[in-house]
């Protein structure tokens, strides 16, 4: 599977993806994965960057309400459609335009940042990806991206649950055994039953790959790394929502900042 194969998947998501994720189903983002995401995030007023992989624009609008100049791109025509629309009501300034995160339609030294949330890990070369965004930085420019956690996020996972259903433990396995485009389909555990009778499941084929091998991609593009992080929520976060009590068993993410010499 190539990224073009894969792309077709998550336009075929999008519809529903949007819905649920807009209504506030994707609890693991809105309340774990972005908010540590800007924890980390370096000052980007006044800024020109990018969104790799920006699907419907949720995480593209946070950035460009830091005060930066943004443009995002994503590979599925649908998810740029949404953007478009509610970026059509809102007036954020923001440009969307559909591309591939491997052939970015921008020249050498363009921007002082890149962000990219949780798109890298569904794009098979994703070396070429970072090459991409390697190219398109200025010199001293980063960039910042989300992921699942490849350390956790292994062709073979269970979570282990005691008599009352509490996660004190993720079984995981077949770390070292890369997967390349095996499709799971799933949907935001959250959502209503009504919901999830509405919409199909979402169908995404998933690629692992070890750290080390994530690792020496970005230093094979020519990054430096700067800054590694592993969220877990706090005890009132999961007090507020019990359903991320398993995020603190193991990191689900991994944040990472690099910046292009």
């Amino acid at each position: 599977m190539d990224h073009k194969e894969a792309g077709t998947y998550w336009n075929d998501n999008a519809e529903a993806w949007t819905a649920l994720s807009r209504a506030g189903y994707d609890i693991y983002r809105d309340y774990l994965n972005t908010p540590a995401f800007f924890d980390i995030l370096p000052d980007i007023k006044g800024l020109y960057g990018i969104d790799i992989g920006c699907g419907e624009g949720f995480n593209t609008r946070l950035i460009a309400e830091k005060g930066a100049v943004v443009e995002g791109i994503d590979i599925s025509e649908k998810f740029i459609y949404e953007a478009k629309s509610f970026e059509t009501e809102h007036q954020l300034k923001i440009n969307y335009q559909v591309s591939s995160a491997l052939a970015l339609p921008f020249s050498n030294d363009t921007f002082d940042f890149a962000v990219s949330f949780m798109c890298f890990m569904d794009i098979p070369e994703n070396e070429s990806a970072f090459k991409e965004a390697f190219r398109v930085l200025k010199h001293g420019g980063f960039l910042q991206f989300s992921i699942a956690h490849p350390c956790f996020d292994t062709p073979h996972r269970k979570n282990l649950r005691d008599k009352n259903g509490i996660t004190y433990a993720i079984e995981v396995g077949d770390y070292f055994k890369n997967i390349h485009g095996r499709i799971d389909e799933w949907t935001f555990g959250s959502a209503p039953f009504e919901l999830k009778n509405k919409y199909n499941k979402f169908k995404t084929p998933r690629f692992t790959k070890s750290l080390s091998q994530w690792l020496n991609a970005l230093v094979k593009a020519g990054f430096i790394i700067e800054h590694v992080n592993e969220p877990y929520p706090d005890d009132e976060v999961v007090k507020e929502h019990p359903e991320l009590q398993d995020s603190c068993v193991v990191s689900y993410f991994l944040h990472i900042r690099c910046r292009k010499p």
